[in-house]
Parts: structure tokens; C-alpha cells; sequence
């Protein structure tokens, strides 16, 4: 049993955003901070990354626990009322991550998931992730360009 009335729950999940979420910001700034030049939200590639260093084809997803099914937090659970509604739904958003992702690296982009949770709470690993992301992807590309 939902604890809202249907409009309030409609109200409540309409305030939701899907771009400039605030762990967004956060692993934008991460990457600002590191001296790297990117893109939002770029719709010609597929599942439209958002960040995008085109000039490295790296591409950057940071997904929300909720809506892109994260089994392994506690936000990323199938909500106990109306299940026959969400659990189609959810896994559909998780299989078109997938199929986004391989589309992507088919066209020679890396491609790097952050998790919401992760970025609220464990900046340290993020920065780490974005770190070991970029000496993988970047430097190796620039090494190639040098020979």
C-alpha cells in the first residue's frame, strides 16, 4: 500500500529530473576539475551519454539507482505496490542500458557506468573510477597518437 494518494504520488514522481541531477554535477565537476573538455546529453549517439569527450570517444552514464534498476543498492528495488506496472518497466530501462552500451563500444566508444549511490556516497571510488577510466582510455589513445 502506497503511502500517497495517486495524484500525490504522480506529483512527487513528475519533480523527478532526468538531466542536471545533482550526482551528474558531481561527476561533471570531477571531471572539470581534471582539466578535461565534455558534452551533455549528446541525442546522435545511442542511450544520448550523459558526458560525452568526443574527442577521445569516451562516454559517461551516471544512471539513478531507482529508475535504471541498480539490484545491488538499497534504492534499486522494484516498489512493493503495483508490481505487475514497475517490474516490466524497470527491467526494460536495464536492457536498454545494455543494448545502449554495446551499440556504443561497437562504434569504438569506452564507456564508463557511475551509480548514484556511488556518487553521493563514495566520491573517493568515483574519482578513482574517473581516474583509472581515463589512464585506460585517454592516455592510451594519446600514446597511439605520439608513435
Amino acid at each position: 500500500m502506497d503511502i500517497w494518494t495517486r495524484k500525490k504520488r504522480s506529483q512527487v514522481m513528475s519533480l523527478i529530473k532526468a538531466k542536471d541531477t545533482k550526482p551528474e554535477k558531481l561527476v561533471r565537476k570531477l571531471i572539470s576539475n581534471s582539466g578535461y573538455r565534455y558534452r551533455l546529453n549528446v541525442r546522435s549517439l545511442p542511450g544520448s551519454p550523459d558526458i560525452v569527450l568526443a574527442k577521445y570517444k569516451c562516454a559517461i552514464f551516471v544512471h539513478g539507482c531507482f529508475w535504471h534498476f541498480h539490484e545491488k543498492c538499497r534504492d534499486g528495488k522494484i516498489p512493493a505496490s503495483n508490481k505487475s506496472y514497475w517490474r516490466p518497466k524497470l527491467y526494460a530501462n536495464r536492457l536498454r542500458d545494455i543494448k545502449n552500451k554495446r551499440a556504443l563500444m561497437k562504434r569504438g566508444w569506452e564507456v564508463l557506468t557511475l551509480w548514484e549511490c556511488q556518487v553521493k556516497k563514495q566520491q573517493g571510488y568515483v574519482s578513482n573510477r574517473l581516474r583509472a577510466f581515463f589512464d585506460k582510455t585517454i592516455h592510451c589513445d594519446v600514446k597511439s597518437v605520439k608513435r
